[in-house]
C-alpha cells in the first residue's frame, strides 16, 4: 500500500506488511510452518543460496531457503515493526533476550564497554554484568539523566549506551533525546527498549536512538502466549547484527511471527485500555491508606511526569507500588490477590502480579536491588484490560488482609 508509512499507527499495525499475503491472493495470513523450502530444479536452489548469500541489506528480498534464515510470517510482523518504529528493517527473535543478545553480540567485541542505566530487567542485568563478561565485554551501571556522571563513565572504549524506559520494575524514565545527544558527541550508538510502553505510545528512534528492541512476549503479542522479540534500526546496523542472529540460531520460527502478526492488529486499542485501566488503578492506590508509594508516569507525583508527557503518548499499564510494612506484608497482598494472576511477563490482556525482590530480580543481590529502588515491599503490577472496577475492588480486598 502505497504511503503507509504516512498513515495512522492503528492502520500502519493491520496494514503493514499484508501486501506479502495480498499477492499471494490470501486475506488472512497462513501459518508457514515448514522448516525448508523446496526447488523444482537444482539450478533454482542454488541460485536461490546465491541470491541469500549476496543479499545483505536486502536480504528481506532474498528467497526462502531455510526457516532459520527467514520465512514469510517474519517478513511480514518485520515490516510491521519497522513501519511502526520508523526504522529501516526489522529482526525478529525467538525471545526478547535473544533480541538483546542479538544487537551486543552482532555489534561488539572483545574489550568493549558498554553504558547502562541501573534499573534493568533482571535477565538484562545478568546478561550484560555477567554473561558477556565471559567474553572481555564491560558493562558501566549509571544514571544516565546525570550528564557529568554519565560522562565521566564514558571510556575509549565505549561503544554503545543501553536504555531501558520506562525502567523495570521502578518505571523511572530516561531522557532519550539527552542522552542521544550526549552519546552521539562521543560517536556513541543507543539502544532503547521499548517493551513497556510499545510503539503506539514511545518512538525512540524519532527520539534520536540508533536501535530500538522489544520482547514481544509482552504488549506486541498481547496475549500471554507467545514468546519473542524484535529489533528495529538501519539498514548499515541491521547487515551488522543479522549474521550472528542467523548463526546463534536465534531468529523467530513461523508460528510466533504469526502469532505477533495477530497481537499487533489490535495493539492500539489495547493499549488505550491499558492506559485508561492503569490510571485509574493508580490513582485508586495513591490514595489507600496501606499503599506508602506509587510509580506511575501519569500521575502528578511522579517525579518525571514531565518528561513522561514530553516523550511518551501514553502512559501505559505497568504499575509499581510499595505496600505497608514489610516482605510479609507483600506476601499476604500477593497470595490474597483473585482477579490478578500472580506471574511474571507483562503486557497481556488479563492483569498480573509480582514481587520483584522474590520473583523477576532475586538473582540480583539485594544490596543492588535495594541501590536501584527494588525495596522487599515493592509490588509490580500490569493492568490488563478487564473491566477497571473489578480490577480496583481486587486490589481493595487484597490490601485490606494486609
Amino acid at each position: 500500500m502505497e504511503g503507509l508509512e504516512k498513515k495512522a499507527m492503528s492502520t500502519k499495525a493491520i496494514h503493514g506488511g499484508e501486501h506479502i499475503i495480498r499477492e499471494m491472493g490470501h486475506h488472512g495470513s497462513p501459518l508457514f510452518q515448514t522448516s525448508t523450502y523446496s526447488f523444482k530444479k537444482v539450478e533454482d536452489g542454488a541460485a536461490a543460496f546465491q541470491a541469500v548469500a549476496h543479499a545483505k541489506e536486502t536480504l528481506d528480498l532474498a528467497p526462502h531457503i531455510y526457516a532459520r534464515l527467514s520465512h514469510d510470517n517474519a517478513r511480514i510482523f518485520e515490516e510491521k515493526m519497522a513501519l511502526l518504529e520508523g526504522g529501516e528493517r526489522a529482526i525478529a527473535y525467538n525471545s526478547g533476550m535473544a533480541a538483546i543478545s542479538g544487537v551486543v553480540m552482532g555489534l561488539l567485541g572483545a574489550g568493549d564497554h558498554i553504558i547502562a542505566n541501573p534499573s534493568l530487567y533482571g535477565g538484562t542485568h545478568g546478561f550484560l554484568h555477567h554473561t558477556i563478561k565471559k567474553f572481555n565485554i564491560e558493562t558501566t551501571s549509571v544514571f544516565l539523566d546525570d550528564e557529568k556522571a554519565f560522562e565521566s563513565a564514558i571510556k575509549e572504549n565505549t561503544k554503545l549506551v543501553y536504555i531501558e524506559t520506562p525502567a523495570n520494575p521502578t518505571l523511572e524514565l530516561t531522557d532519550i533525546a539527552k542522552v542521544v545527544k550526549i552519546a552521539h558527541k562521543h560517536d556513541l550508538l543507543v539502544v532503547v527498549d521499548n517493551t513497556f510502553m510499545s510503539p503506539m505510545l514511545q518512538s525512540p528512534l524519532k527520539l534520536g536512538a540508533d536501535i530500538v528492541l522489544h520482547s514481544c512476549t509482552k504488549y506486541i503479542g498481547g496475549h500471554g502466549d507467545v514468546v519473542a522479540g524484535v529489533v528495529i534500526s538501519s539498514k548499515k546496523i541491521m547487515e551488522d547484527i543479522r549474521p550472528d542472529t542467523i548463526e546463534y540460531g536465534a531468529y523467530i520460527p513461523p508460528f510466533s511471527a504469526w502469532l505477533l502478526q495477530r497481537g499487533l492488529k489490535t495493539l492500539s486499542l489495547r493499549m488505550e485500555r491499558h492506559c485508561q485501566n492503569g490510571m485509574k488503578v493508580a490513582e485508586f492506590l495513591e490514595n489507600h491508606p496501606k499503599v506508602d508509594r506509587v510509580w506511575y508516569p501519569g500521575l502528578k507525583s511522579f517525579p518525571q511526569h514531565e518528561l513522561a508527557k514530553k516523550q511518551m503518548n501514553g502512559f501505559g499499564g505497568m504499575i509499581s507500588f510499595l505496600v505497608k510494612g514489610n516482605l510479609d506484608s507483600a506476601k499476604t497482598f500477593l497470595n490474597s490477590l483473585e482477579l490478578f494472576t500472580l506471574a511474571v511477563s507483562l503486557g497481556a490482556t488479563d492483569s498480573l502480579a509480582q514481587s520483584p525482590a522474590l520473583m523477576t530480580h532475586a538473582p540480583i543481590p539485594r544490596e543492588d536491588r535495594l541501590a536501584a529502588g527494588i525495596k522487599d515491599e515493592l509490588i509490580r503490577l500490569s493492568i490488563g484490560v478487564e473491566d477497571a472496577d473489578d480490577i480496583i475492588a481486587d486490589l481493595e480486598k487484597a490490601l485490606s488482609k494486609i
